[in-house]
């Protein structure tokens, strides 16, 4: 995304009208039920839950100035995306994800390798959605995270 974002109502202010509200929904659904200690805010131009630096003071070993990444919520131009590292680094979630949502919606699953991508807004599991952000506290992502790096 070309435009700067300052905070997470900058960024609600570019999503279409027609989406908007679903947006919103599930940006609440995230914050609802995202573990303490994840901090909000605009990364990589879009809204994102990362390990603030004074929780992890090494930041992203790509670019230690930034916070270390967990998941992003964006409106792409023809769906919303979910990106949840999670899902990336633990293959046990990414298969219980994938089992729960074949048996809670009638849709495909249409997912990258963190990037969960919503095209039709009326089908959008919130209550799974809610489940997966309770499942890696802030303690345990900041350790699978370690352990990638240091392979």
């Amino acid at each position: 995304m070309s435009e700067k974002f300052h905070s997470s109502d900058d960024y609600i202010r570019t999503v279409p009208d027609n989406r908007k509200q679903t947006f919103i929904r599930l940006l609440e659904v995230i914050r609802e039920n995202i573990p303490d200690g994840f901090s909000e805010q605009i990364q990589y131009g879009m809204i994102g839950f990362v390990v603030p630096h004074n929780l992890y003071p090494g930041g992203y070993h790509a670019k230690p100035s930034e916070a270390l990444p967990f998941a992003h919520l964006a409106s792409q131009k023809h769906h919303i995306a979910l990106y949840h590292m999670g899902l990336y680094s633990d293959e046990k979630l990414l298969n219980w994800f994938k089992k729960e949502y074949s048996e809670r919606v009638n849709d495909k699953l249409d997912m990258g390798k963190s990037c969960i991508r919503f095209h039709k807004f009326d089908a959008i599991p919130y209550n799974l959605i809610a489940e997966l952000m309770t499942k890696i506290t802030l303690k345990n992502w900041i350790e699978k995270y370690e352990k990638s790096i240091k392979k």
